[in-house]
């Protein structure tokens, strides 16, 4: 809102410093701000709304160091970072914008998905929350509803980088442009130079309906993926400030990403594809930044909230609608690294443990415990794993450093294969 206000001054009675909601920096910067502000300023206040409410977390014995001391730790903290992202994003972003509605709906749907279930869990008693399947309808509706959107909206167009040569009169790399915007199912490959895949590609054999096979393949990867990385997120959300500071880290990189994308200087430098109307989505990292760094003032060991399915369902569709949307959703594995070996230690814990179960009668274990981060507060010897290591049980608080510090390793990396290629 305040872009069109400051945009009608500007214009009209050239008012001194209307100028700068002109500018990408100062929004941002601006949208984070406010962002961290409005999370710790609200945080405190919905915390003692939730206490008094007396919506607290029910713990299921694991037999974890600390575990039953955050019985009755308020959940559903997840509001806050809903709140703090979608109110800088009203006040700083160009709500026309069609990247910057898809993310709105994202959040706001999502989020939504996730109360229902907390709300189930802890006003019903349920434990198992909402039905699995309910979810599943869930996360695909509106990865179906992104990937229509991201197809068919005339906003949503890129500008294809074709070819690229050495100038050697100017000893410059020239980076060739396709000459008008189109809509795409194309996407970078990473760590190969002049290389966009189109998944349009896979289906020759289609002849002229090539087109319409890749864009249905499309919709339907971007359905996989939203579930995907929503899941991871939901699975990552275990101990104090793991999920929040991960999704922190996963911002900063995509918010990158986004502002190299939507400037013609720097993707035309980084031979990328450039993205006209992306520049909003940078609005959105920085809010998104802002409001999981501001949630980690309240949620960092000891936490005094929980984020529950409210946030964490939240968040990981976020990551994984905005890396679609910038068209670098190969990068996911990188990016959110943390989020897949924690689901894949899910998955091998459950089908190892079946499969064993089957051939011996007795089930086996891969891991101490499951997800990955469990596994690290369990100290060797106390369960029948194939992997025992490490022999001590690590502090929670030192296993959510070292998770922070792999993911930024990871965003590190992702950043850098824009120059391996």
């Amino acid at each position: 809102m305040f872009y069109y206000l400051f945009d009608f001054l500007d214009r009209t009675i050239n008012l001194p410093g209307a100028g700068l909601f002109g500018y990408i920096s100062f929004r941002s910067g601006m949208a984070f701000v406010a962002a961290l502000f409005c999370s710790t300023w609200i945080g405190r206040r919905i915390i003692n709304k939730l206490q008094a409410l007396q919506i607290g977390e029910t713990i299921r014995d694991l037999d974890l160091e600390g575990q039953m001391q955050k019985k009755g730790t308020p959940t559903m903290g997840g509001i806050i970072i809903l709140l703090s992202i979608v109110l800088p994003c009203l006040l700083f972003g160009k709500l026309h914008n069609v990247y910057m509605i898809l993310m709105l709906i994202t959040t706001l749907w999502l989020g939504m998905l996730g109360f229902i279930d907390d709300y189930i869990k802890v006003f019903k008693k349920n434990k198992e929350g909402l039905h699995g399947k309910f979810k599943i309808v869930g996360q695909v509706s509106i990865g179906l509803i992104v990937g229509l959107v991201l197809y068919f909206s005339p906003q949503a167009v890129i500008v294809e980088n074709i070819n690229s040569y050495h100038d050697t009169t100017n000893n410059i790399e020239v980076v060739e442009y396709a000459s008008h915007a189109e809509s795409s199912t194309k996407t970078t490959v990473p760590f190969l130079k002049n290389h966009n895949a189109d998944y349009a590609g896979l289906f020759e054999w289609a002849g002229k309906y090539k087109q319409t096979f890749g864009w249905v393949f499309f919709v339907l990867m971007v359905i996989f993926i939203v579930t995907a990385v929503s899941n991871g997120a939901n699975l990552t959300d275990g101990l104090d400030g793991l999920a929040a500071g991960s999704c922190a880290i996963q911002g900063m990189a995509l918010g990158i990403f986004a502002y190299l994308s939507s400037n013609a200087n720097y993707s035309g430098y980084l031979n990328i594809m450039f993205i006209p109307n992306a520049t909003e989505l940078v609005i959105f990292a920085a809010a998104f930044m802002g409001a999981t760094i501001g949630f980690l003032w309240f949620n960092a060991y000891p936490a005094q909230v929980f984020m529950g399915d409210t946030g964490s369902l939240a968040l990981g569709g976020i990551i994984a609608v905005f890396a679609i949307a910038i068209h670098k959703e190969l990068l996911l594995p990188i990016i959110s690294g943390v989020f897949l070996v924690e689901s894949l230690s899910v998955m091998a814990q459950t089908s190892y443990f079946k499969y064993t179960k089957k051939k011996t009668g007795t089930g086996k274990r891969i891991f101490k415990m499951s997800p990955l981060h469990h596994h690290y507060q369990k100290p060797a010897g106390s369960i029948d794993a194939l992997i025992q290591s490490p022999k001590l049980a690590l502090p929670e608080s030192k296993i959510t450093v070292r998770f922070w510090i792999v993911g930024i390793i990871l965003a590190a990396i992702a950043i850098i294969t824009l120059k391996i290629r």
